[in-house]
């Protein structure tokens, strides 16, 4: 692993091990009508239901997602960097009897994966963590099938760019900064305390050309795309729904593996989940 593959690890390990914000396992409740918490779009209706298929939630530890799915019928392999988010799967998994298969390894290397395995990708925010989204996207074609649909959401690079302060004397009218380039190539500074990133991690900016054109030149047709919606007109200045009605902070993608072209594999296939 590289350096910023191992601090982004760590920094994982820690927020699981601490109950931060995106590590706390699904309600109980969520899992009677599992989809309606996370398809409300309806982007999963047939023929792109998930019962009974393979299913790669990528990037996607912390309990939630991959149970999820797995409650709604999907066989899924779950695979995270982190250990520590991992053995959140393993417990909601051992607890509620679902079929999830962790696996501990780095979204852009699947090489422990065979090829055209998945039916269903699903890969929560976390494009951001690498310099570069091609080899993942390269990577996700690779396991998978032909037709098959992947499901990601990202940050969006204005999000990236813009402060989370209003401007002075934007009061409750609102009003943004741009403090970071679009074309910053490099880490971004660290943070604090952050609604709009993740303490102790290491992040990039990634412009549109990376999060959709590479998307596309590694094999995938662009189906759907929504900006969920986060604001909240009285919400107070600064605040996360606030500065969502200025700033929107995330893009959720819908795209389909076109047959054909798929990228040589970095590595044989260590391993492949049971049918």
């Amino acid at each position: 692993m590289t350096d910023i593959h191992d601090i982004n690890r760590r920094a994982w390990d820690r927020r699981a091990r601490d109950g931060k914000r995106f590590t706390k396992p699904v309600d109980p409740h969520a899992l009677v009508d599992p989809l309606k918490r996370v398809d409300g779009l309806g982007w999963l209706s047939p023929p792109d239901d998930v019962a009974g298929k393979r299913l790669l939630a990528l990037a996607a530890g912390g309990g939630k997602h991959a149970a999820l799915y797995a409650a709604a019928g999907a066989k899924v392999t779950v695979v995270d960097i982190s250990d520590a988010m991992l053995d959140l799967d393993r417990k909601v998994a051992a607890e509620r009897g679902l079929d999830i298969t962790p696996l501990r390894a780095s979204m852009d290397d699947l090489s422990a994966l065979g090829d055209a395995i998945f039916d269903v990708v699903i890969h929560p925010v976390s494009t951001c963590y690498l310099p570069e989204t091609r080899p993942v996207y390269d990577e996700v074609a690779r396991v998978t099938k032909a037709g098959g649909v992947y499901i990601s959401q990202h940050k969006q690079p204005v999000s990236m760019q813009a402060d989370v302060d209003p401007l002075p004397g934007a009061g409750a009218g609102g009003g943004y900064g741009l403090i970071e380039p679009y074309d910053r190539c490099d880490a971004l500074p660290p943070v604090s305390g952050s609604l709009h990133r993740e303490e102790g991690t290491v992040e990039f900016l990634h412009t549109w050309s990376a999060l959709l054109g590479a998307m596309c030149a590694a094999g995938f047709v662009i189906e759907a795309l929504m900006e969920p919606d986060h604001r909240d007109a009285k919400a107070r200045p600064g605040s996360f729904e606030h500065r969502s009605r200025w700033v929107p902070p995330y893009v959720r993608v819908k795209a389909r593996r076109v047959a054909g072209g798929v990228p040589e594999k970095t590595g044989p296939a260590l391993w492949t989940p049971d049918e």
